[in-house]
């Protein structure tokens, strides 16, 4: 991806981003899923959420050697403990085969987020995108 900057918009580099998840090889997906951190809960939550997360994060870590991630981007906050627990619960059935590529679909949705919150967090204070960067191609 780096080589192809920069990239016109933001909706351009997701697309760069997606194909180029695409294109891993197993032993890419395997290093990037090693490297993933389980999804954790927010401060707010209850002792007894963190509790049950924990004891099923290393359930699913056992079965499926990697991480479990997921992407919860539109879920309130309040409501991300449930999603959480109730994601990792109904993906402990799964197959190793399906839950791999699965979770290659969420690490796909998660880095496009992580792209989207890099892309606003370096664009200028005027909304247009920091040339600096290399991200974008340079606007007018």
């Amino acid at each position: 991806m780096a080589a192809h900057r920069p990239y016109p918009d933001a909706d351009a580099l997701l697309a760069a981003a997606d194909e180029a998840s695409y294109d891993l090889s197993q032993d890419d997906l395997s290093d990037a899923l090693a490297a993933e951190h389980s999804a954790e809960l927010g401060h707010g939550a209850s002792y007894a959420a963190l509790l049950a997360l924990d004891a099923a994060r290393a359930e699913y870590e056992r079965k499926f050697g990697h991480a479990f991630v997921i992407c919860l981007d539109g879920h309130p906050p309040e409501e991300r403990a449930d999603q959480l627990l109730g994601a990792i619960r109904r993906r402990m059935g799964h197959e190793v085969d399906e839950e791999r590529s699965i979770s290659a679909d969420e690490l796909r949705r998660v880095a496009q987020s992580r792209l989207l919150d890099l892309a606003r967090r370096l664009a200028r204070p005027d909304g247009a995108p920091t040339v600096e960067i290399g991200l974008f191609a340079p606007v007018g």
